[in-house]
């Protein structure tokens, strides 16, 4: 009768122990949930609080940077559903630092009336973005993409004197909502035949029995909702018009942050839990796996994408198919599925990020002085804007891929992990697909250059009223972000070498 108190007593003190290592752990996630709450609450009691909300929000990220710097180097909580690893920490201060971009781009935007509310609703998705890298198990990774999902949703439809703002959110919904159920069936049907949701174990199961056809059906339904987020075609339906009406900070957010962390989180399904299972792509020696879904859905993206880029005259909607061609180079480094491949992937995925986000602060820049943002609007920029005109150059040839940046750094980093992947060159047709798609794409690119630095201003970008004056702060972001492209490709091995080493 004695040892049943005593019992109890140990379980109690254990599990405050593993609640306290919890909040130990998770203390990032907290700081931004907190930073949230309190931007919320001073937003609700004013409506001219922009700035201090802005200052709050930064002051919680670089807390949460902190944190996370304060973390062990390695830690697994609950099997899997939080994991810290030196991948986790870095991708985690990635998304950390794409949120405060993001957050310096919301001043561009003078239509939002609750600055407050918006700003909180970035700290939430970046909490979305946080549980998504730092965890190893599908029920928690379905939280994580419901909670970002459900933050983008309400940002892309948050400007409501914009009808376009209101199409793109509602068609983002939809088409998210669907993947949504497509991912968590997929989801069950890998947890009823391998009895699992930690990938660790579902990759035990898959090494120790064959693949039966409905566990086939759950990872191909697994892997839909992923082309989902990272807008793989023929899943891209949502970008163009999300890209076009959404406010500019949400598209940026949703053209970086989002990409960033399912790439992460993608690498993590497909090279541990359905390892196994892999399959090749080999030209020669094809066989059943999830390596020919991933590339068939890398060689639609790159064609579909660069091809209906070519046809476009609005400048969001030309990065919106572009993000649909990069989504499928992006794609290269995990159809190889090697240490070095699935390293170029997040190499690439991080470098495109950064510079989305600064593409679509020059836009919110000419947006703001001319009022639009097609191919017209940028007419003559280098003569009104030399320096913004100068960072939109580097953003433009660092996705074409032209040296020394980083864009450049990152496809040769995707196409040679892709040649050495296998064995006789088998993945040799995607990279000849792949090079295709850059030389199409350099053409589009060029043409936003041509607008840019050979145009005249048009008669009706002329006279158009200053909406709204360039903002020193975004033009010092924008500068930045330039910068950091361009370091990026002159000393890539300052990030690709920190991902490599923390890839196991």
């Amino acid at each position: 009768m004695r040892a049943l108190p005593r019992q109890l007593r140990l379980q109690r003190d254990r599990a405050d122990m593993s609640y306290l290592e919890l909040i130990k752990l998770a203390s990032p996630e907290a700081v931004v949930v907190i930073t949230a709450l309190v931007v919320l609450a001073v937003g609700l009691t004013s409506r001219r609080t922009g700035t201090i909300c802005s200052g709050i929000a930064v002051l919680g990220l670089a807390g949460a940077i902190g944190a996370v710097l304060m973390l062990p180097r390695k830690a697994n909580l609950f099997g899997g559903m939080l994991v810290i690893t030196p991948l986790t920490s870095l991708f985690k201060i990635i998304c950390l630092a794409l949120a405060f971009f993001t957050i310096c781009l919301v001043r561009s935007e003078k239509s939002l009336r609750h600055p407050g509310e918006y700003l909180a609703i970035i700290l939430l998705a970046t909490v979305g973005l946080m549980l998504l890298v730092g965890s190893e198990e599908l029920l928690m990774i379905f939280i994580g993409l419901e909670l970002l999902g459900l933050s983008l949703y309400v940002m892309a439809a948050f400007d409501r004197n914009d009808a376009r703002s209101a199409e793109a959110g509602l068609k983002y919904f939809l088409f998210g909502s669907t993947t949504s159920a497509f991912t968590l069936f997929g989801i069950s049907l890998v947890y009823g035949m391998s009895g699992s949701t930690g990938l660790a174990a579902i990759s035990d199961k898959l090494a120790a029995a064959p693949v039966q056809p409905l566990l086939a059906t759950g990872i191909i339904m697994t892997l839909i909702g992923f082309a989902f987020k990272i807008a793989a075609a023929p899943f891209h339906l949502w970008a163009p018009d999300a890209y076009q009406g959404a406010p500019i900070p949400s598209a940026a957010f949703i053209a970086s942050g989002s990409k960033v962390a399912s790439f992460v989180v993608l690498g993590k399904i497909v090279l541990v839990g359905f390892g196994p299972v892999h399959g090749s792509s080999a030209w020669h020696a094809m066989t059943a796996g999830w390596s020919p879904v991933l590339a068939v859905l890398a060689a639609l993206s790159i064609l579909i994408g660069n091809l209906v880029a070519l046809a476009q005259t609005n400048v969001r909607r030309l990065l919106a198919y572009s993000a649909v061609a990069h989504a499928g180079y992006t794609l290269l480094g995990l159809v190889a599925g090697s240490r070095d491949g699935f390293s170029a992937t997040l190499f690439y995925a991080a470098t495109y990020a950064i510079t989305l986000v600064g593409a679509f602060g020059v836009v919110a820049v000419v947006r703001g002085e001319t009022g639009g943002d097609d191919l017209k609007n940028f007419s003559g920029l280098a003569a009104r804007a030399p320096l913004l005109a100068g960072c939109m150059a580097v953003f433009m040839l660092s996705l074409a891929g032209i040296p020394p940046l980083a864009g450049f750094f990152g496809k040769f980093y995707l196409f040679s992990a892709a040649l050495r992947a296998g064995g006789n060159y088998g993945l040799l047709w995607l990279i000849a697909l792949g090079l295709f798609g850059s030389f199409v794409s350099l053409y589009y690119y060029l043409i936003v250059l041509k607008a840019i630095f050979v145009d005249q201003p048009s008669l009706e970008t002329s006279s158009s009223p200053d909406r709204s004056s360039s903002d020193l702060l975004q033009q010092i972001t924008v500068t930045v972000l330039a910068a950091a492209i361009l370091l990026l490709g002159l000393m890539p091995d300052t990030l690709a070498a920190r991902i490599l080493a923390a890839v196991s």
